[in-house]
């Protein structure tokens, strides 16, 4: 984690969920802004958010969050980012720096670009860090920590904001690359969209079976689909947002899968012994090197905390 200290004098933080509470967390820890200014369309979440203390002061508005704030940083779903960019572009002050935690960046672009004014820095982001739970009280500081954050600046962003950018993130623990929009949107869509889809099937295929009951399903589930289920209990507004926002990225995703679940089909069917052995292999390689690389624990359950439920 790069070194502690006040990056900006007022952040604002618009949308006050698990990523934007994670991030006022991160920011007291380390002292990195004078001031953090809340706001969520909720009065309910603007009152715990104050409550909780990971901001100092909540407004009824976005456009009076981000008056006078050195870093704006949008953490609302992606379908309504580009309207909340055009409430706030006229209170945006010269020389903030713009940004979003969206795990969609293409569409960024498009929808809120034409919104940032002129002598504003407007570079788009992606912690890749999370839960599957939302709200004001799921945050907590060391989300982002040992986590890749990922930045797709616009060409001609003054590099000096991208690097101030840059060891703020770093100071809230990320590790950070940059990437191309659409480049970014095809590695989530395989990384993340993809698998949080499939899980959100396979659970919906569960529910709908009608030769094994639901308790069934929730007596007998083993480890494997209880994790579906921890994805497939993630927000549906965002991934809602997600898949129509990087719909071309995920098609295409979905395509591959498909034909590769046709070739495991018939390797099963034919009884193909030697391929299921060769592709459980590869992919147990895969796993081996997200643990080496630090992005998961070798723990049991995932190192995850044990389900007190199944002692």
């Amino acid at each position: 984690m790069s070194g502690t200290g006040q990056h900006f004098e007022r952040v604002a933080l618009i949308g006050l969920g698990l990523i934007g509470s994670s991030l006022g967390h991160a920011m007291k820890r380390g002292g990195l802004a004078g001031e953090i200014v809340g706001y969520a369309r909720s009065a309910q979440t603007r009152a715990r958010a104050l409550e909780i203390g990971f901001v100092d002061r909540v407004e009824d508005t976005a456009g009076a969050a981000a008056e006078a704030a050195d870093l704006v940083i949008l953490c609302t779903p992606v379908g309504i980012v580009g309207q909340v960019a055009a409430e706030i572009a006229p209170y945006l002050k010269a020389g903030a720096i713009l940004t979003d935690v969206g795990s969609v960046k293409a569409s960024l672009g498009r929808d809120v670009g034409p919104c940032v004014p002129e002598g504003v820095h407007f570079i788009p982001g992606h912690p890749i860090a999370g839960t599957e739970q939302s709200g004001p009280d799921a945050g907590f500081a060391h989300l982002f920590d040992g986590r890749w954050c990922i930045l797709t600046p616009v060409p001609g962003t003054d590099p000096q904001a991208v690097e101030k950018l840059s060891r703020f993130w770093e100071s809230c623990g990320s590790k950070i690359d940059h990437m191309e929009p659409q480049h970014h949107d095809l590695v989530l869509a395989i990384t993340s969209h993809l698998p949080h889809l499939i899980a959100y099937n396979i659970v919906g295929t569960a529910d709908d079976l009608e030769t094994v009951t639901k308790s069934e399903v929730i007596k007998y589930s083993a480890g494997g689909f209880r994790d579906f289920t921890r994805l497939a209990a993630s927000d549906p507004t965002m991934w809602r947002d997600v898949c129509l926002n990087n719909r071309e990225a995920i098609l295409e995703m979905l395509g591959r899968f498909s034909e590769d679940l046709a070739a495991l089909q018939r390797a099963i069917r034919w009884g193909d012994g030697d391929g299921l052995f060769d592709l459980f292999t590869r992919t147990r390689d895969i796993r081996r090197s997200i643990i080496d690389a630090g992005q998961e624990s070798a723990k049991p359950n995932f190192g995850r905390e044990s389900d007190t439920s199944l002692k």
